[in-house]
């Protein structure tokens, strides 16, 4: 069993944290504490290992980019992008999330336990995103696959120009963007919500929650549509 590492961000700089992580072997240390954050930004980014790593406190911008196979907690807010373009793996933030939170995933699982700002999921590629509280404004703008939970209420153009992704919402929807329609809830929908709760580890009825998919209609030019779509 591999051992427990702390990395200290008041002594060293973000840039030599990610370095060490960047170096580990799979098996060689089980869990990296991040010491006082601070609101710096970058924490964690890049990794590509089988580590836990539990940053301790507010982070700023960009964490956990890029994400695959490590398993980032962090114990606080985020600002912008936290786990833009992860891969797999899972990034969670117990708090808060500013914009654009999980954009252009193309795999793993985010979960959120608080609220997001605009456009979570923007342009997701297949990732995952659980989000315990609500989400602002351009939340799935042009997201092309994989799937959105939100678990409170979702702020204005919802799914904006969606394409492939799902996306879930136990709470009021302000308004729908251009494409994105609401359609019935199936079986098979209860259980994939059901699944993605229970793999967020957020406890609500997943019989509560409506669905929003693509009308399909932007996929192709229409030189007789003037403009107008």
């Amino acid at each position: 069993m591999g051992r427990t590492e702390q990395l200290d961000l008041s002594k060293i700089s973000v840039r030599e944290a990610n370095q060490f992580l960047h170096g580990l072997q799979n098996g060689e240390v089980a869990c990296v504490e991040i010491l006082q954050p601070d609101g710096l930004h970058s924490i964690a980014a890049g990794l590509d290992c089988e580590v836990a790593v539990e940053i301790r406190g507010h982070a700023g911008y960009f964490i956990a980019g890029m994400n695959k196979r490590a398993t980032v907690t962090v114990h606080g807010n985020v600002g912008w992008s936290v786990a833009e373009n992860i891969m797999s793996g899972e990034v969670r933030v117990k708090g808060h999330a500013s914009e654009s939170a999980g954009a252009s995933g193309h795999g793993g699982l985010l979960v959120i336990e608080g609220d997001a700002s605009s456009r979570c999921g923007i342009s997701l590629k297949g990732g995952e995103i659980v989000v315990g509280g609500s989400v602002g404004h351009f939340s799935a703008f042009m997201a092309q696959a994989g799937t959105l939970v939100v678990c409170g209420d979702a702020g204005p153009n919802l799914g904006d120009s969606l394409y492939e992704a799902t996306i879930y919402v136990r709470g009021a929807i302000h308004s729908l963007g251009a494409d994105a329609l609401e359609e019935e809830m199936t079986a098979d929908d209860h259980a994939e919500v059901a699944r993605l709760l229970a793999a967020a580890g957020i406890d609500y009825d997943a019989r509560e929650f409506k669905r929003v998919a693509s009308a399909r209609s932007l996929y192709h030019w229409n030189a007789d549509a003037d403009q107008e779509y």
